[in-house]
């Protein structure tokens, strides 16, 4: 059940959003095998006076910050990141350059879920060790 925010400069369009979430949402299932329908994303799309890029990069800079929950292999990482890499790439066009991703990962007795129950009291559905 990672949370994903995405922040982008504001002016993108609705397709535009959407494939950006789809195409982070891809990536966690493919890499980090979470379930099809476990989605937790919030899209901050700011006023360009709003953030600071680097000079080297266009205005389809975007932010990727993850937490999700400990545990998972440093190869499944790198798998996820190259996953979004790739699948912004096609849509919505996103250049690898102007992508950082930044993954978080407290530990399960940190999450507060399902009625409030520490996450490691609670029968996932799925794995997080992969």
């Amino acid at each position: 059940m990672p949370l994903v925010k995405i922040t982008i400069l504001d002016g993108k369009s609705p397709v535009y959003i959407r494939a950006l979430m789809d195409g982070v949402h891809d990536a966690l299932v493919s890499a980090f095998r979470i379930p099809e329908g476990d989605r937790n994303q919030l899209v901050f799309p700011v006023d360009e006076g709003c953030i600071d890029y680097p000079a080297a990069r266009s205005r389809n800079y975007t932010v990727i910050e993850i937490v999700a929950f400990k545990g998972r292999s440093s190869g499944a990482k790198k798998q996820l990141y190259e996953a979004i890499v790739r699948n912004l790439g096609k849509s919505p066009g996103i250049p690898g350059d102007d992508i950082l991703i930044i993954l978080t990962e407290p530990p399960l007795g940190n999450w507060g879920i399902r009625g409030g129950k520490p996450a490691d009291e609670v029968d996932l559905g799925f794995r997080v060790d992969v």
